[in-house]
């Protein structure tokens, strides 16, 4: 997600929030929420309606769970994620999902009605949290994210995830990390990256002639602009470390150009390392379509049809 001429008055105006049960103050820009969205962009599409979180009684509900604690001088900093899952004892395929926000803003929560939905179709569901920007910059949500994946596989048991079968899936900010995360997994253990409106490379001419300032979004969160941090822009850059190993690629684009930089130089690398990929635009859609109807159902239908064929 990215910011307009507001983003220097938000920058300024940040709030501190303190968290009582971590006793520490977490820096937290709360600019990008799913209402704060819909008001913004329904003057222009005045039919869209918000996506809301459901209460199915086939639905299992786990929120809040901690997975990380970051030790701080002010104490212990606390990470959690969200599981959603069909209410029986089957064990599932897993569909871990990283919200948007430029790496600034934004919540987990935020991915709660899509993830709902997903998990009524046969799939364990886990929104996660992660350091923003104005707590800790690049590399820490990588890092939180990573964290968050050898959690739930040291827990998979006792919430029924098929630890075989786990997928990423990242709107925008979100969609950048969770391809990264992807892309530079070790371990193998993730079978398949969803990007939705996500950059993949920093160094492409829709990032790089961008105009950017060192409290631009992805500037802030990198550490600087591209002058002053050329390598941490290329080191986030998930078009870097594609091999054959990689993980199927699901991409699902907005009508916005912009965030869509790297991925045509990207599905070209697929190609060559005979990766599979899939790529849909939805027409005369905003940044932030997969929030609201008309747009989340077929969101959804191409997430669930891509995860049936990889991991199913």
């Amino acid at each position: 997600m990215y910011f307009s001429k507001q983003f220097l008055l938000i920058l300024i105006i940040s709030l501190f929030i303190a968290c009582p049960s971590e006793a520490i103050v977490i820096p937290k820009d709360t600019s990008y929420t799913s209402y704060q969205t819909y008001q913004k962009i329904r003057k222009k599409y005045p039919i869209i309606q918000l996506l809301e979180p459901l209460n199915d009684t086939n639905l299992q509900n786990y929120e809040q769970l901690v997975y990380k604690t970051v030790n701080n001088e002010t104490g212990d900093r606390l990470l959690h994620l969200d599981i959603f899952r069909p209410k029986n004892k089957n064990n599932y395929p897993a569909l871990i999902m990283i919200h948007g926000g430029g790496w600034r803003s934004g919540d987990k929560s935020m991915e709660k009605p899509m993830a709902q939905q997903i998990a009524l179709n046969g799939y364990v569901t886990i929104p996660v949290e992660y350091r923003l920007s104005l707590e800790a910059k690049y590399p820490a949500a990588i890092h939180d994210i990573k964290a968050a994946i050898r959690w739930i596989k040291d827990n998979a048991g006792k919430y029924g995830i098929d630890t075989t079968k786990i997928a990423i899936e990242g709107e925008s900010a979100g969609g950048q990390l969770a391809t990264l995360v992807a892309m530079t997994d070790s371990t193998y253990t993730i079978k398949a990256v969803i990007d939705v409106d996500g950059v993949v490379d920093f160094l492409a001419p829709n990032s790089l002639n961008t105009p950017q300032k060192p409290d631009s979004p992805g500037a802030f969160w990198l550490g600087g602009v591209f002058e002053d941090k050329p390598l941490n822009w290329k080191n986030a850059s998930a078009i870097y470390y594609i091999n054959k190993k990689s993980p199927p690629v699901l991409f699902i684009a907005s009508a916005q150009p912009r965030f869509h930089a790297g991925r045509d130089e990207m599905i070209d690398i697929l190609n060559q390392n005979g990766i599979y990929y899939e790529s849909y635009s939805i027409p005369d859609t905003p940044h932030s379509f997969w929030l609201f109807e008309p747009w989340a159902k077929p969101t959804k239908e191409y997430i669930l049809k891509f995860l049936n064929k990889i991991l199913k």
